[in-house]
């Protein structure tokens, strides 16, 4: 068994390393994450998606600020920063753009800002942005905020890791509503449009009220692995159903930040409330224990092939005498044997 007591006691150092190992999928890294499993489920995990442009990162930070410097005299939050950057096309690692523009929480030790590189996965996330998330959760970070990597397309997995979406928009980006043609409305719980301080934003809070009213939300439908993951809330009146709120801020100067905070906490209590929580928890960890599962039986599959086996079908493949469906079956037959 692994020593886990430093990251349990919130040492950074050991913090950080593990972060590291599991970044790389080290079995060490997953050693230490198994025995931290069980002391894990505790943090309320905020996601953050959004269109470029709509100044996610500043919002991020003044998120992090006020929860660490809170005007309504409650004791301050330790808070983790998980910032999914796009992957460097030379050395595959993060771009860390968002550090720099959190440089406001630097040298606060109840913050902690980690950049992950996405390393080409889809979704917005990196694939081991969960395992990372389960360490901060183990070394009692309270909030644990996961910010999605901006490309404004098909960044839903976060709506299976965090307890509540915000997804954010901005006036004047050349489109009305930049996520409805992206997909990501539906995966909001609280809309936010930044920068409200600039033109248009009428329009663009008219946009996203008009897009709600198209449908009542009664149930939220995730894809995972091309298969629909429904979570139906457990009641179904309409004084249940939670309708996102569409908040105004200026991330830059702070404004409409308190009233964001309150939001979130009213979305918590909504999902304790309805017991939503334990259904999103059950889909997330569901379709994390899918995604082991499955990269576990393909590195297994491939371990067991004899040597040229994959590379005959590949073959075979390329020179078209088996389809992509019949080649996988080959293999799997040859590595079953």
């Amino acid at each position: 068994m692994a020593n886990v007591q430093p990251i349990l006691d919130g040492n950074r150092l050991a913090l950080s390393r593990l972060i590291s190992e599991i970044e790389n999928n080290s079995p060490k890294g997953q050693e230490v994450l198994s025995d931290l499993f069980s002391h894990t489920g505790k943090a309320q995990l905020i996601g953050v998606t959004g269109a470029p442009g709509t100044g996610k990162s500043s919002l991020v930070n003044q998120i992090a600020y006020h929860y660490r410097h809170p005007t309504d005299g409650s004791n301050p939050k330790t808070v983790a920063i998980v910032a999914v950057d796009p992957s460097s096309p030379f050395s595959g690692g993060a771009v860390l753009g968002d550090r720099i523009r959190m440089n406001s929480l630097s040298g606060d030790p109840g913050v902690f800002i980690r950049s992950m590189a996405t390393r080409g996965s889809l979704g917005g996330l990196s694939k081991t942005t969960s395992g990372v998330v389960q360490a901060f959760d183990a070394a009692n970070y309270q909030i644990i905020i996961i910010e999605t990597v901006g490309a404004g397309q098909d960044e839903v997995d976060i709506a299976r890791l965090a307890h509540t979406t915000l997804v954010i928009e901005a006036p004047g980006l050349g489109d009305d509503i930049q996520a409805i043609k992206a997909g990501i409305m539906e995966i909001a719980d609280i809309l936010v449009v930044n920068k409200a301080d600039r033109p248009g934003v009428e329009n663009t809070e008219r946009a996203l009220r008009n897009n709600l009213q198209l449908a009542h939300p009664v149930k939220k439908n995730f894809q995972h692995h091309g298969q629909s993951m429904e979570i139906e809330s457990t009641k179904i009146s309409n004084e249940s159903i939670w309708v996102p709120p569409i908040l105004r801020t200026v991330a830059t100067e702070g404004i409409g930040l308190p009233e964001l905070l309150e939001k979130i906490a009213e979305h918590r209590e909504y999902l304790v409330d309805t017991g939503d929580i334990g259904l999103r928890e059950r889909a997330r960890l569901t379709a994390e224990f899918d995604q082991r599962l499955e990269d576990l039986l393909l590195y297994n599959l491939l371990e067991n092939l004899e040597d040229g086996v994959y590379e005959n079908v590949i073959s075979d493949l390329l020179n078209r005498r088996l389809s992509p469906s019949l080649a996988a079956k080959s293999l799997i037959e040859k590595g079953a044997k």
